[in-house]
């Protein structure tokens, strides 16, 4: 998910703040990818329900991801397209924490997620007038 080329800039260059705050973007993608699975494995009722939900909606999440807010996405729709997926996968992440009865842990999620993207999103806007 993290990576590559966002924006124009490659993703890891620049003061190690910034490089930390990507590496934090990684960390949180991989982690709502696995609150994901690990919500649908504890949701369903029977074993092919847990198994289509476990592995069915990280998979969504990671071709939603792909296509429209990865560095190299096929499909760029733009800054609010991207944040929209954002809110969806990521957001998705902290919504399955809660659902599996970890409400700290949601709002921790959620509050790191969106600080961690504005830091992002503010960089990439201020480098990308920089070039």
């Amino acid at each position: 998910m993290a990576g590559g080329q966002a924006h124009g800039r490659p993703a890891l260059d620049g003061p190690p703040w910034v490089v930390a705050n990507e590496l934090l973007a990684f960390v949180i993608e991989m982690g709502a990818l696995g609150a994901l699975a690990w919500w649908g494995f504890a949701t369903g009722d029977g074993v092919l329900l847990s198994l289509l939900l476990g592995l069915g909606a990280p998979a969504v999440a990671i071709v939603l991801w792909g296509q429209f807010a990865a560095p190299k996405a096929k499909r760029p729709p733009g800054l609010p397209g991207v944040l929209l997926v954002k809110a969806l996968v990521l957001g998705g992440g902290a919504v399955a924490l809660y659902g599996l009865g970890h409400p700290v842990a949601a709002v921790i999620a959620a509050v790191v997620v969106v600080g961690n993207t504005a830091v992002l999103e503010i960089f990439r806007k201020q480098a990308g007038a920089a070039a």
